[in-house]
C-alpha cells in the first residue's frame, strides 16, 4: 500500500490509465502528463525541471493537519484527509521545480470539476500556506471575484481553518481579523479581493484564488492578477471552477488553453490543468449514473448519488433544469439555457480543408447581415451541391469589426480572431461599410454562380443598392421575422442532424452557434435569438438568411428587377 502522499498519487495516475478509476479524458491525459515529466525527469538531464518528493508531501501533510469547518465531520472536529485525487493535483502542483532556482514550475493550476466536490476546502488551505509558510516575504494572498460574496467564501473558509487551530496559529505567527488573515513576521497578508468592493491598482500577488471563473463575466480581475504577478519569483494562480455558459468569456478561454496543453497541441510547462466533465460521447447519456463520478471525483464522500439522483429526475423532467444539471452537477459547457442548435455536431461537421473555391462551379447565396457600425458584421457564402444522397450545403463566412472596437471588446478572443485572419478589420471605431461592399463585390467578379444577395433591408443602409448598380446582380430582401427565421432555423438544425451542412470550422462562427437559443414564437416555432448582447449571432443570421432563400424550390423563376422582397 501507498506510504506517502506522493506514492497515493502516482497510485492515483496507475488506476486512472490502467481503467481501474473511471475518468474522463482530460483527467487521463493530466495523469499522462505527469508520468511522462516524471520519465523526463529521469532520462533528459537538459531538462529544466526536478520533481522534489519532500516538497511535494509536505503541502499534503499541511493540508491534512488542518480541520473541518463544516457539517458534520467540523461537529466532530475531524481533520481534512485528502483523496487520492486530491494527492495527485496537490503533488503535482508544488512537487515540481525549476533545476536551477529551485523556485516552483507551475504558476497557474486550472481546476474544473462539479459542485460540492470540496473545492473551497481544496483552496483555502492553499491560501493559508502560500501566506504564511511559503517563506516569501511580504506575501499577498487574495480570494478573488468579481464580487465581495463570491470573494468571501474561501477566504472565510480559510479564517474559520486558522481560527479553529491554536496550534497553527502559534507555530507559524498566523492570525486573523475582521477582514484580514496575516503573519506579523514576514508582513504577509490574505484577503478577499473584488472589482465590486476594491480597487484593483497596486497588487503585488503572491497568490490567488480564483473560485467559479465561469461567472467572471469579464476578464478584468483575472488579466489584473495576472499582471500583478510579474515582480514575483513563484506566485502562484488556482483556479478552481465548474462549468458554465459563456464561451466567450474568460473561463473558457482558459480551459481551451488547458485542452491544448493537455493533448500536445501547445507546450506550457508552467501551466497545469485537470478537467473532471463527461466526454463528449457521454452527453447524451447523462442519466447514465455510472458516469457520473467521471464529473465528481469526490462522489460518495463530499456528495452523495441520491442527492445527484433527485436533481437528474427534476431535470429529465423539467428542461428548464437540464442545463444547470449538465453544467453545475456533470461539468458540461452548455453555452445557453435553450440552445438552439447541436453544437458538438456542428463542429463534427467542420471541415478546414474546405474552401470557397471548390465551390466555384456551385450556385451560391450571399447571407448579409450588417450590424450597427460599432458591432458585428457577418457575411455568409452558402452553396448548394446535389449528392447521391441528397442536397448538401457548404457555408463560409467573414466576419467584420472595427479595430477599436476589437481592441476594447472584453471578450479576449477577438484579438486573435483578428490576427488569424478570421474577423476582417479596419482602421477607426466603426465598420466601414465600403470594406463590405468591396467584399461582396469581389465575389461577383470572381466568377461564382450567384443567384442573389439576400439581405434584411431594414439594416443593410444601402449596401444592397450599391452592390445591384455595380454588379447587375439580384437583391433580395429578407426580413427577420418568425415566419422566415424559425422555419430557415428549423431547417438548419435538421440539416445538422443530418450532417447536411459543412464548413470549415470558423472559430467566430462556432462561438455564435453555441450562443443561439430558442425563444417561442406563437406557432411558429423557436426563433433564433441571443441571451444577452456581447454573445453575438451575427454569422448565424446570415446564413438563416441565405438558407431561407437557398432552399426554396430550385425551379421558382425570379423576377427580372434588381429587388424583391420576401
Amino acid at each position: 500500500m501507498p506510504s506517502t502522499y506522493v506514492e497515493i498519487a502516482q497510485d492515483y495516475i496507475t488506476r486512472v490509465l490502467a481503467g481501474d478509476i473511471l475518468a474522463c479524458h482530460w483527467v487521463k491525459q493530466a495523469c499522462l502528463r505527469q508520468r511522462e515529466d516524471r520519465e523526463r525527469e529521469k532520462s533528459d538531464p537538459t531538462w529544466p525541471y526536478k520533481f522534489d518528493g519532500e516538497k511535494a508531501n509536505d503541502i499534503c501533510w499541511f493540508v491534512e493537519g488542518l480541520h473541518h469547518i463544516k457539517g458534520e465531520w467540523a461537529k466532530k472536529r475531524k481533520k481534512i484527509k485528502l483523496e487520492d485525487w486530491q494527492c495527485f493535483i496537490y503533488t503535482t502542483v508544488f512537487g515540481w521545480y525549476k533545476r536551477e532556482s529551485n523556485l516552483r514550475r507551475f504558476k497557474t493550476a486550472y481546476n474544473e470539476m462539479g459542485r460540492k466536490n470540496g473545492k473551497s476546502s481544496m483552496s483555502a488551505p492553499i491560501g493559508i500556506y502560500m501566506m504564511g509558510v511559503d517563506r516569501e516575504s511580504g506575501s499577498e494572498v487574495y480570494s478573488a471575484a468579481t464580487n465581495r460574496a463570491q470573494a468571501k467564501i474561501i477566504w472565510e473558509d480559510a479564517k474559520r481553518m486558522v481560527d479553529r487551530d491554536p496550534l497553527l496559529r502559534n507555530h507559524y505567527g498566523i492570525d486573523t481579523s475582521a477582514h484580514s488573515i496575516y503573519q506579523m513576521a514576514s508582513a504577509s497578508k490574505f484577503l478577499a479581493l473584488s472589482s465590486e468592493g476594491n480597487s484593483l491598482d497596486g497588487l503585488n500577488v503572491h497568490c490567488a484564488l480564483i473560485d467559479e471563473l465561469h461567472a467572471h463575466r469579464t476578464p478584468k480581475v483575472y488579466n489584473v492578477i495576472e499582471s500583478s504577478c510579474g515582480s514575483r519569483l513563484q506566485p502562484l494562480i488556482w483556479i478552481i471552477t465548474t462549468a458554465g455558459f459563456d464561451q466567450s468569456g474568460v473561463c473558457y478561454q482558459q480551459r481551451s488553453y488547458v485542452t491544448k496543453i493537455l493533448d500536445r497541441v501547445i507546450t506550457d510547462d508552467n501551466y497545469f490543468g485537470i478537467i473532471y466533465t463527461l466526454d463528449d460521447e457521454d452527453r447524451n447519456n447523462w442519466q447514465d449514473e455510472s458516469l457520473w463520478v467521471k464529473a465528481n471525483p469526490n462522489l460518495g464522500i463530499s456528495l452523495y448519488l441520491d442527492e445527484l439522483r433527485a436533481e437528474a429526475k427534476k431535470a429529465a423532467q423539467m428542461p428548464s433544469e437540464l442545463t444547470n444539471f449538465l453544467t453545475k452537477r456533470l461539468c458540461c459547457w452548455v453555452s445557453a439555457s435553450m440552445n438552439l442548435f447541436n453544437i458538438t455536431k456542428w463542429h463534427a461537421l467542420g471541415n478546414p480543408t474546405l474552401t470557397p473555391e471548390q465551390f466555384k462551379n456551385d450556385p451560391c447565396w450571399i447571407g448579409l447581415d450588417f450590424a450597427p457600425r460599432n458591432d458585428f458584421s457577418s457575411r455568409c457564402l452558402l452553396f448548394r451541391r446535389e449528392q447521391e444522397d441528397g442536397t448538401h450545403y457548404y457555408a463560409f463566412w467573414k466576419h467584420f469589426l472595427s479595430e477599436g472596437k476589437v481592441d476594447e471588446s472584453e471578450n479576449a478572443s477577438y484579438k486573435g480572431w483578428a490576427r488569424e485572419g478570421w474577423i476582417a478589420t479596419n482602421e477607426g471605431n466603426q465598420t466601414n461599410p465600403d470594406v463590405i461592399e468591396d467584399d461582396i463585390e469581389a465575389i461577383y467578379a470572381d466568377g461564382y454562380q450567384v443567384q442573389e444577395l439576400d439581405a434584411d433591408p431594414s439594416r443593410v443602409q444601402g449596401i444592397e443598392q450599391h452592390v445591384a448598380e455595380r454588379t447587375g446582380g439580384l437583391v433580395v430582401e429578407v426580413q427577420q421575422m418568425p415566419s422566415v427565421m424559425c422555419l430557415a432555423a428549423e431547417n438548419l438544425s435538421a440539416l445538422i442532424a443530418d450532417g447536411k451542412i459543412h464548413h470549415n470550422g470558423d472559430p467566430v462562427m462556432s462561438w455564435m452557434v453555441s450562443n443561439v437559443v430558442g425563444r417561442k414564437k406563437g406557432n411558429w416555432g423557436l426563433f433564433p435569438d441571443k441571451e444577452r448582447d456581447e454573445n453575438k449571432i451575427d454569422g448565424v443570421t446570415a446564413l438563416l438568411i441565405a438558407l431561407s432563400r437557398a432552399m426554396v424550390n430550385e425551379q421558382q423563376a425570379f423576377v427580372l428587377p434588381s429587388y424583391i422582397s420576401v
